[in-house]
């Protein structure tokens, strides 16, 4: 049985593939089940976020193909396509790119948190599927540790950087006094409230939150003073926004471009901010061939998350070391699991002859043999059965020029051997 991470994410992928190749919640479940049926899978776990798709697998495959045609075949695309744009990892390898996923060093923003938590839920979803078994398991949570250890030991996670950052740094740029403006916030995700609070620090005062659901548009508007309405709401709210950050889990664009026209008519072509942080994408990319708009995807957001990536790079390194002897420690004790069966029958085996041995010695003490002698007989009789098969077996090796059972011997007993004195 082997580890496979096999994926593919922002630095692999543009926009445009990875929004095919993501699975929306409520495909989960179904997928996880098609995964391990058609692609042979034992466990898996998927985890599908704005700049990633990856599957986290314990699989008897010898290589990536089935998997990607699964994954081909499941959103309609060409094998020989996600062939070219996507990664595999195994066994320690895969886990310590999982572990670098988790601890924020494989983001687009370096040392972002989000990440952790999207992690965390893929696990969850696997196992309430029934698809994760001890052996992903134990991955999970040696990953959730040295994630952890990596936030606390290093100050990667120190001034803020992520794609909600960067959104407002980039809306700083175009308008030179933010407490002026207006936002229009779609979606009220974890992205939307970091938006949100990064807009409010940076001094905006009137912000609209549009969701799905009006409830939980309401609790997010409510933390900052600002207004709730529904997606449906969307293009009056338009006229007034001067800056529209949009993050769904919509399989759907949210925005269209002629939503958007009409809203500019009605603004007098004053210019729009707009930021498309979801995969797939909420607003029509034929947005951004509107004049007075400026429309930016995740991946326009790169230049400026690389501006302020810098000051994290020298914990990165000391994460990279953690993450490194992190994958060690879970490989070691992964191959510690292959002695358990061993050792358990070693000690069955001693026990069975002690247990021979100590009835052999109560029924000498019943018929009145002498206490010393019996012990003598029972710590004599208990060793040349316990010598008897390794004694046997070392022989032979040694006169088969096998001297590294020999070697073995002695590491396992921690044995000298005996040296002559001149």
């Amino acid at each position: 049985m082997a580890l496979l991470a096999l994926g593919i994410n922002h630095k692999t992928a543009s926009v445009s593939i990875r929004e095919k190749v993501a699975f929306a919640p409520e495909q989960m479940a179904d997928a996880l089940a098609q995964a391990c049926q058609l692609a042979h899978l034992k466990e898996v776990a998927i985890l599908s976020t704005c700049n990633r798709t990856e599957l986290y697998c314990s699989t008897e495959l010898e290589g990536t193909r089935a998997l990607l045609e699964w994954l081909g075949s499941y959103h309609s695309l060409d094998p020989d396509e996600l062939q070219t744009c996507s990664y595999a990892h195994w066994d320690q390898s895969a886990a310590q790119h999982m572990m670098r996923v988790a601890s924020g060093l494989d983001s687009l923003v370096l040392g972002e948190p989000q990440i952790l938590g999207q992690l965390k839920s893929s696990y969850a979803v696997s196992q309430s599927a029934g698809v994760v078994g001890a052996e992903l398991d134990r991955l999970f949570q040696q990953t959730f540790a040295v994630a952890k250890k990596v936030r606390t030991d290093t100050a990667i996670g120190e001034n803020p950087v992520s794609v909600a950052y960067a959104s407002v740094s980039l809306a700083q740029h175009i308008f030179t006094d933010l407490s002026q403006s207006k936002a229009l916030l779609i979606g009220a995700g974890e992205t939307i409230e970091l938006v949100a609070r990064h807009l409010s620090e940076a001094g905006v005062k009137q912000m609209t939150v549009a969701n799905r659901t009006l409830a939980r548009a309401e609790v997010l508007a409510e933390e900052f003073n600002a207004k709730a309405i529904l997606l449906g709401d969307i293009p009056e709210a338009l006229e007034d926004a001067d800056i529209v950050i949009s993050s769904t889990a919509s399989q759907l664009p949210i925005l269209g471009k002629g939503a958007v026209e009409s809203a500019l008519k009605k603004r007098k072509h004053r210019p729009v901010f707009m930021v498309d942080i979801a995969v797939p994408r909420d607003i029509e990319h034929e947005v951004a061939d509107l004049d007075d708009v400026y429309l930016y995807t995740v991946d326009d957001l790169k230049e400026v998350i690389e501006e302020n990536v810098r000051s994290r790079e020298s914990a990165a390194r000391e994460a990279e070391a953690l993450v490194e002897a992190g994958a060690m420690e879970f490989i070691r004790q992964l191959r510690s699991l292959g002695a358990v069966e061993t050792v358990m029958s070693l000690r069955q085996h001693a026990e069975k002859l002690r247990d021979a041995e100590l009835e052999k010695a109560l029924r000498q003490l019943n018929n009145g043999k002498d206490a010393e002698t019996v012990l003598n007989n029972l710590a004599r009789g208990l060793t040349n059965k316990l010598m008897h098969s390794p004694t046997v077996q070392l022989r032979k090796a040694s006169a088969e020029g096998r001297d590294d059972y020999l070697e073995i011997a002695q590491d396992l007993y921690q044995l000298s051997p005996n040296l002559k004195e001149d």
